[in-house]
């Protein structure tokens, strides 16, 4: 059945989406009318390995952490993290299915005994379960795709597709300051505030771009290799990257650091992968639900 929601004006309804933080993207099948074909949770996940082309990978942490494989999905949510909120938001969308990017229950395995009885894991899974909500990971899956769904997410909403070459975190972007580029990238990714190690008059142009948690040890790895204007990290221990960029400066490099934040550095590409994955669910709709981050500034 066809809800009048479907007719707002489409500059109107963008306008409402993106100031709630929520982007949906709607098949050609739901706009015409036409019978949504039904589909499982593990068909949902089936297919996304099969159209992205993508191996079987051993001791994967992309498995389903709540809910049943045998599901009949009634819509799908991308985000970064199911925080209750998320999962409050997707059972107001109709929408049973949550593929989420990072673990759902605070350790990399989710395992819900990582303390034990844990009060909060106690607590959310009840939520998921009033609402019957199931949530895969897709962690690993994610950064195998062609381009890497996060990565080329973050590049895409900053504007620089037209640099992007090849996988490479590294890319080259027409020279600005320091200043201006965190202007730019709070403006463009949506971050209220970035923590920042240089000088930001010094002028930027390459870059070397990765969003999340790689690591201190293969972000100094890259940063050596690529020897980039600036490295711009989702997070970094402060321990390593961190003091690494410090030191470097102090002893005659010029590259400085950007950090975003783990959450937000990542968002980006959960909401790429709306429109990657939107064309092949026939009638089934799929909506971006930003986590957000989960600081506030004093």
């Amino acid at each position: 059945m066809t809800r009048q929601s479907e007719f707002i004006p489409r500059r109107r309804f963008l306008s409402k989406a993106a100031s709630a933080g929520v982007f949906t993207f709607l098949a050609p099948e739901m706009l015409s009318g036409a019978t949504p074909k039904a589909y499982t949770v593990q068909q949902i996940i089936d297919m996304i390995l099969k159209e992205g082309n993508l191996k079987p990978i051993p001791d994967t942490v992309d498995t389903i952490k709540s809910g049943s494989s045998d599901l009949p999905v009634t819509g799908i949510v991308t985000t970064m993290f199911a925080t209750a909120s998320v999962i409050e938001q997707a059972a107001k969308l109709k929408a049973n299915f949550i593929i989420a990017h990072e673990p759902t229950f605070y350790n990399h395995r989710d395992d819900p005994e990582w303390i034990k009885h844990n009060e909060i894991v106690k607590k959310k899974q009840a939520l998921l379960e009033k609402h019957k909500i199931a949530v895969w990971r897709f962690h690993d899956y994610c950064h195998s795709l062609k381009p890497d769904a996060i990565r080329y997410g973050v590049v895409k909403k900053a504007g620089w597709t037209q640099y992007y070459k090849n996988e490479s975190p590294a890319l080259t972007i027409p020279a600005m300051t320091l200043g201006d580029l965190v202007k730019h990238l709070k403006n463009k990714l949506g971050i209220q505030k970035l923590r920042v190690v240089g000088d930001l008059g010094q002028q930027c142009s390459k870059l070397a771009i990765m969003p999340g948690a790689a690591g201190g040890q293969r972000q100094v790895s890259i940063a050596e290799a690529e020897k980039p204007d600036v490295l711009i990290v989702g997070e970094t221990p402060e321990w390593e990257g961190v003091e690494y960029a410090r030191d470097g400066r102090l002893l005659g490099s010029k590259m400085a650091l950007i950090v975003l934040g783990h959450a937000v550095s990542e968002e980006p590409g959960m909401e790429y992968f709306v429109e990657w994955l939107q064309p092949k669910v026939s009638g089934l709709k799929v909506t971006h639900v930003a986590s957000g981050d989960p600081f506030q500034w004093v």
